[in-house]
């Protein structure tokens, strides 16, 4: 792969014409834009986007005007027919774009956002015209291109890589950098990358095989307002939460000259909660020191307000003060940045989310927190490129003749971002930190095959040209490729590949490690997990079947599933300790900690609890809180984010579980799942597997005595209305429990008793008259297994074998489990006496 020529270096604007008329440019597009020139950094790189096909890189200072050179290389492929892909580096910023790009809708072409938030819809991906997804998005995509459902991946014409610097991102640049090199390897779009300011994009150029020609970076000159950026320090004391309040006033000694001179300041914090609190002591610092700000007596600004549903943001914003973050309703966001950007609202509060989404500048920006707490990682530093990012917000164009950004950090700290501020961060790759979680998600792809492909792969990343252009930071070439063969090898080794002289092949668990995205000591350890539990097989305790009356067996109706047990045990040894400790354990919340004021609530969940570390500890406590309903308010900050991390380790452990173990085991991990999610007993937790019905109504059904699907039926219409459903909804429910699976067992002319010495086979026939659903079929006698198989359910018959042996007593069952469901196990007995 080439390293790319030097880039064109443009430090301050070229001589002649520096604008062009969008209409002159782009005629059959110009309403897809928002203004009608183009600025002079954007028409220095036009004739690379419209008059070549090779990839084009450009780096330029934040609101310089990137998002236009994005829409332009949109418009070049469209016009050709072809499909654009914008990689937007936030989740927010996807559903941003869709709303903006109404203008192309308008124009005839159809725009689709694809987020891990939606559900797929693969005729509206396949047709679309501009696709908006985020890197981890579209990771997901390629690596499921071979699927109808996401084949549309394939046929990406060009993809625009907004925020190409995030390819340094420690949790995010990785996939990032093999996502797009595996793109180019199934399709080979063309590349547009954009970035702010970055000292090594030939690097980047080189990775994208950009040439010279292609390849910009443009100086502070074409930034729209000059920049004056430095450090400022406090005194740092013993008390965080007090520091919190010594950096705001930090901040707002900042701020205040320019506020006062009827300028704006835009204050980064760490939280969404520490967004509004920190409004809140402004609000009352701001009365103290007698600075001129607020609209409360302006009526019409008044009833605008009125239209906020966030109480608080309603009341701050009179007093000309707002905050902004990812949990606000997109109206409440929309109108703060509406207010900010018409002056009303002259300081505002926020978390990175926006220096990275709306362009909203301000005069002045301050970054007040430089820590963070990541419920994951425990307080980690702010990254380099989001520092750079916030502070690029500074200045407004038009209004003010200079920005200025500031850093607020502890002493220790002032000359390290002092030299970010003046030398920049160069971008560098993240590969090698998961190395080996991406070099065996290729081979289980199949765009691995041998020995030299992986050394093909090697060079197609931004490790490899990294590593070429500064190899005293990273490795000289041999040793680069040592590495890669060194991981392979470990991956031999560890199960995840197999090698055959040059050829090599995913295993089973390489597979799953893959398509689940674990860290592969996650993957060995439940592996190992459910290859315990389907040697220590142990049979369910019979349920209520057994008593089942036969004038229900004969009208076929639904069979009340799993006997209620409390504890979450399957027949494979697995309980609800042992799953929840594997996900506790689980290296992907290794980092977690647990602050001084949340052990108190972690052991008032677990009590005395051996084995675990406080954070995993504090992951237990809140997995076991979750399904009981009520998290503890000192764990609620970092639960969410736990508890989707721990759902998405429990539906990959249950398909660990399911293919080594079999379905009675995945079944427990499923039911655990929907309790966690619903926060609903496991005696009702069937109740989740009807469609419509979520942890509220399963919880008001539950407590009217109604716990199963079986007891849905039996309820009807009139007994899920008496049980305060509106009828409406108790139709949908009823309709919805019918489509549910519905196992009738029968046993046919099965003996109650067998001689001594006599040997006889039998047959019990298992039909499904509900739903379709995937099972696993047992038979046991006395607790040990005779037959066993996973299948669709329809009618099988199952062989059973009556032996008269020792024994005085043959206790026959067939269970049927769902894997796929949180229904209780469907167990049928029968006794026959040995004579």
């Amino acid at each position: 792969m080439s390293t790319g020529a030097p880039a064109s270096i443009v430090s301050s604007h070229a001589d002649g014409e520096t604008e062009l008329a969008v209409s002159e440019v782009l005629p059959d597009y110009a309403d897809a834009f928002p203004f009608e020139r183009f600025n002079a950094m954007q028409c220095a790189v036009l004739p690379a986007l419209l008059d070549s096909e090779e990839n084009v890189v450009v780096s330029a200072p934040t609101a310089s005007g990137k998002t236009a050179l994005a829409e332009v290389a949109i418009c070049e492929a469209i016009e050709a027919d072809g499909t654009a892909l914008f990689l937007a580096p936030l989740r927010a910023l996807t559903n941003e774009k869709e709303s903006e790009w109404e203008r192309f809708e308008a124009l005839g072409y159809s725009v689709y956002v694809v987020t891990g938030e939606r559900d797929l819809n693969p005729r509206r991906a396949e047709r679309a015209d501009i696709l908006v997804m985020t890197p981890e998005k579209a990771d997901s995509a390629t690596r499921k291109h071979d699927s109808p459902r996401y084949s549309f991946i394939t046929d990406v014409d060009c993809c625009v890589i907004d925020e190409v610097h995030l390819l340094d991102s420690e949790k995010r640049g990785s996939v990032l950098e093999v996502t797009v090199s595996r793109l180019r390897r199934l399709c080979d779009p063309r590349v547009v990358a954009l970035s702010a300011t970055m000292p090594n994009v030939d690097d980047v150029a080189g990775w994208l095989d950009a040439p010279a020609d292609n390849t910009f970076a443009f100086g502070d000159d074409y930034r729209p307002v000059p920049l004056h950026a430095d450090v400022r320090t406090y005194t740092h004391g013993d008390n965080a939460f007090a520091d919190k309040y010594r950096r705001l006033y930090r901040a707002l000694d900042i701020a205040e000259p320019h506020i006062r001179d009827e300028g704006q300041a835009l204050v980064f914090v760490s939280s969404r909660q520490d967004t509004v609190q920190a409004a809140k002591k402004a609000r009352d610092e701001i009365v103290e020191r007698d600075i001129p700000i607020g609209a409360r007596g302006d009526y019409d600004f008044h009833n605008d307000a009125s239209e906020l549903s966030n109480d608080t943001l309603r009341q701050s914003v009179l007093d000309g003060v707002g905050f902004h973050h990812a949990g606000l309703s997109k109206d409440d966001k929309g109108l703060v940045e509406q207010w900010f950007k018409e002056g009303k609202l002259q300081l505002l509060f926020s978390t990175s989310t926006l220096a990275w989404g709306v362009n909203l500048p301000a005069r002045c920006v301050v970054i007040r927190d430089t820590k963070l707490h990541d419920p994951l990682e425990g307080e980690v530093d702010m990254s380099p490129l989001d520092v750079l990012q916030m502070l690029g917000r500074a200045g407004r164009p038009g209004y003010d003749d200079k920005g200025y950004a500031w850093v607020v950090c502890d002493s220790s700290d002032a000359d390290r971002y002092r030299t970010l501020l003046r030398e920049g961060k160069e971008i560098e790759s993240r590969l090698a930190e998961d190395l080996d979680a991406h070099l065996n998600a290729e081979i289980a792809l199949g765009t691995i095959g041998d020995i030299e492909d992986v050394m093909d792969w090697l060079e197609t990343t931004f490790y490899y040209v990294r590593a070429r252009s500064a190899p005293d930071e990273y490795a000289s070439e041999s040793a680069l490729r040592e590495r890669v063969s060194e991981t392979l090898r470990s991956l031999v080794a560890r199960g995840f590949v197999e090698r055959e002289d040059m050829r090599l092949e995913p295993t089973p668990l390489g597979r799953l490690a893959s398509k689940f995205y674990l860290r592969l000591d996650t993957a060995r350890e439940f592996a190992d997990l459910a290859e315990r539990a389907e040697g220590e097989t142990r049979s369910i305790e019979p349920s209520s079947n057994a008593e089942r009356s036969s004038a229900d067996r004969s009208s076929g109706r639904r069979p009340r599933e799993g006997g209620g047990q409390s504890d979450s045990r399957g027949r494979d040894g697995l309980d609800q300790d042992v799953i929840l400790r594997a996900i506790a354990t689980a290296a992907e919340f290794d980092s977690v900690t647990a602050r001084s004021d949340e052990r108190d609530a972690v052991a008032a969940v677990l009590g005395e609890t051996d084995g675990l570390d406080p954070g995993g500890r504090k992951v237990l406590a809140i997995l076991e809180s979750r399904m009981r309903g009520t998290t503890p308010s000192e764990l609620k900050s970092d639960a969410w984010v736990i508890t989707q991390n721990a759902l998405r380790l429990l539906a990959a452990l249950r398909a660990f579980l399911e293919r080594l173990a079999g379905a009675g085991a995945a079944n427990v991990a499923c039911r655990i799942e929907a309790r966690i999610e619903n926060g609903i007993s496991d005696g009702a937790v069937g109740l989740t597997a009807i469609d419509g019905v979520g942890s509220g109504r399963a919880s008001k059904l539950a407590a009217e005595g109604i716990k199963t699907p079986a007891e849905v039926l039996d309820a009807g219409v009139s007994g899920l209305s008496a049980a305060g459903l509106a009828e409406g909804v108790a139709e949908r429910v009823v309709d919805s429990a019918d489509d549910l699976p519905n196992v009738v067992v029968e046993w046919g002319d099965f003996p109650d008793s067998v001689a001594a010495g006599e040997n006889d086979m039998r047959e019990a026939t298992v039909r499904n008259v509900g739903g379709d659903a995937r099972a696993g079929l047992r038979v046991t006698v006395n607790d040990v297994e005779m037959t066993a198989k996973n299948r669709y359910l329809g009618e099988a018959t199952l062989p059973v074998g009556v032996f008269g042996g020792d024994a005085e007593k043959l206790e026959y069952a067939v269970e049927v489990t769902f894997p796929d469901l949180p229904l209780h196990p469907v167990v049928e007995t029968r006794s026959v006496r040995v004579e």
